[in-house]
């Protein structure tokens, strides 16, 4: 009789991350490829509005900042239009992009736009959206990038209105969605699970 010895499972491990070597290579010190990195710039001189900083951290279920996130943004301009040929309402602001990306700090874990306040944009039904700008997140451990949405504190009568926050069914998870009014901008902070897990979209 053959007797068999069967192997033990391996220890799972978690994938990556593997954005920064080909999203952000000059934030990792791999220089040469771009002159600067994709999308860390999003504002040029003459660009119309008000000049913000979005920040924030983003925690995972067990409270510790992730360090290891990048995370893009796309948004209107200062009048509502955004930077593409498929916006049929006109042309955006040539002297910003609307689009940016950057990795998280890895010491501090805090991600930092330098960018516009956006415009309302309309809903496909015609009714105004509040201003917002658009989030999608990638780390260790997330195989598919969460999208969510910053809305602003000090647009409450928009807010109130607003499509999208008016879908949400349990409206004290809302406040996950508003960043708060900081010096030079507004901060938002991230949570992919727990108590205060912030609402994602599935687009």
């Amino acid at each position: 009789m053959v007797k068999f010895e069967y192997l033990k499972e391996t220890p799972s491990q978690t994938a990556g991350p593997y954005l920064h070597i080909g999203c952000t290579p000059n934030f990792i010190g791999n220089d040469g490829i771009y002159a600067r990195d994709l999308g860390s710039s999003m504002v040029a001189e003459g660009a119309k509005g008000e000049r913000i900083v979005v920040s924030g951290r983003i925690f995972d279920g067990a409270g510790a900042t992730i360090k290891d996130a990048m995370v893009e943004i796309w948004q209107a301009d200062a009048d509502g239009l955004y930077n593409s040929p498929e916006d049929p309402r006109g042309d955006a602001d040539p002297h910003f992009t609307g689009w940016g990306r950057q990795p998280v700090d890895m010491e501090t874990g805090v991600f930092q736009f330098e960018t516009i306040k956006p415009g309302q944009v309309p809903f496909p039904d015609g009714r105004m959206q509040a201003p917002h700008i658009s989030l999608w997140i990638v780390a260790r451990g997330i195989n598919l990038g969460l999208n969510t949405r910053l809305y602003f504190a000090d647009e409450d009568e928009a807010n109130a209105v607003d499509p999208v926050l008016q879908r949400i069914e349990h409206k004290h998870r809302i406040q996950t969605l508003i960043a708060g009014k900081v010096d030079g901008g507004y901060a938002l902070d991230i949570y992919l699970q727990g108590d205060n897990e912030t609402v994602f979209f599935d687009l």
